[in-house]
């Protein structure tokens, strides 16, 4: 495989070389595959859905064309920026995602008792996959100036700010009266959490805000009367097919229907209404219906398969930012595909999150795809060395072997927890 050095950063030592390599294309092939198996399940169900909207059959799979036309476009422009160059356009980001969040509050239609849209267009954008991106770019930032200043301690300079971002997300995400996306608050405070552990922010302030996310949560389900229904469905969703328990058990009904080999592309039953949301949210309920378990436990092989990248991609991370980015792509991702699965099982209540590029949306694939590239650039890079770490960061040495078997120091932030 060939190398060649590039120019060393102010964060890595004088003992230690940043390679650039071969990116990694696995990650690539596993989101392309996940991204034309969304397209053909789209695809098929095109017709069911056409009849209740009463529009052209090639409608939604037109649309989701666009919008994976658009989410190459961003995964290239992604891919091509040096990594750093985000840190500079974090504040942008965050002036582009209160200017979306108060859009969609003042433009937005109302649906379902929440403001989460708003059209540009004949397209729909959704302000909280925004903030998911801008978060992602922020938190990774802000931890890592945290850890060269050796301020990951300091309540004033870490804790504080990090408590009155949890309070920004339960007003303006988590709010019944505005956003009411329990299902997003919670990706966006796994991201959260993961990050800081692995920034290895000490464990009694993880603890404490763990405390506080669990009594909002609590408050929040209680404070509201959907909420309570959605919880007790979760608990006896037989209870009230009718009703309350509608979507929770023809979720069930089309997994159940599936079979051991499903019931064929052109052959489903509850697309055709009888399932709400089964383009996006319920969608996983879809393709089981479709496919069956033999489909769907290939489906689930290749998440996995995804998730395994991103995780090899995470521990050979040359720098303590490209971590933290590469870490809160995983949480972002994995917690979106717990929370639809789970919920479609019956795991978990039903939240209206979508899953990961599978679901019928543009919003979610553009800036899904566009984390993604963000994670193929920080896979082109390992950091390599002899006897040397990273005290400036707060890290220690890890040795492992790279890919041409050379045995070397790679260098990932692995601290002791204060």
């Amino acid at each position: 495989m060939n190398t060649r050095s590039v120019r060393r950063p102010s964060y890595i030592s004088k003992d230690q070389t940043t390679r650039r390599h071969r990116p990694d294309y696995w990650l690539l092939i596993f989101s392309v595959l996940l991204l034309v198996i969304g397209l053909v399940v789209v695809y098929a169900i095109s017709p069911g859905l056409s009849v209740q909207k009463n529009v052209s059959d090639n409608y939604f799979v037109t649309k989701q064309l666009v919008a994976i036309a658009l989410g190459i476009v961003t995964f290239i422009g992604a891919s091509m920026l040096p990594t750093q160059s985000w840190r500079k356009l974090q504040t942008p980001f965050i002036v582009l995602s209160v200017v979306a969040s108060v859009a969609v509050l003042v433009f937005g239609e109302r649906v379902n008792g929440a403001y989460r849209w708003i059209q540009i267009g004949g397209l729909s954008f959704q302000a909280v996959e925004l903030v998911k991106f801008t978060l992602l770019i922020w938190l990774a930032g802000f931890l890592t100036d945290r850890i060269k200043n050796k301020e990951l301690s300091d309540s004033r300079k870490t804790f504080r700010p990090l408590l009155i971002l949890l309070a920004i997300i339960a007003l303006v995400v988590a709010n019944p009266k505005i956003q009411s996306d329990l299902g997003s608050t919670g990706v966006l405070i796994a991201m959260i959490a993961a990050m800081c552990f692995v920034a290895c922010l000490p464990l009694k302030r993880v603890v404490v805000i763990g405390l506080v996310v669990i009594a909002g949560t609590g408050l929040l389900v209680i404070t509201s009367p959907y909420r309570r229904d959605r919880f007790q469905t979760f608990l006896q969703p037989q209870r009230d097919c009718q009703n309350t328990g509608y979507q929770a058990c023809q979720a069930l009904i089309a997994i159940g229907s599936g079979g051991l080999f499903g019931k064929g592309l052109a052959h489903s039953v509850q697309a055709y209404g009888y399932l709400p949301e089964a383009a996006n949210d319920s969608i996983f309920a879809i393709f089981s219906e479709k496919f069956g378990f033999v489909g769907v436990t290939l489906l689930l092989c290749l998440y996995a398969a995804f998730y395994a990248r991103l995780k090899a991609i995470m521990e050979r991370a040359p720098d303590v930012f490209s971590r933290l980015l590469v870490v809160g792509v995983l949480t972002w991702l994995s917690t979106q595909a717990l929370i639809n699965i789970g919920a479609m099982v019956g795991l978990l209540p039903l939240k209206g999150i979508t899953l990961p590029f599978i679901s019928y949306g543009g919003t979610s694939i553009i800036f899904v795809t566009a984390a993604i590239g963000i994670v193929f650039n920080i896979s082109r890079y390992t950091t390599y060395g002899i006897n040397s770490n990273l005290e400036s960061e707060g890290g220690s040495n890890e040795s492992i072997t790279d890919r041409r078997g050379d045995r070397r120091t790679h260098h990932a932030y692995t601290s002791r927890r204060p």
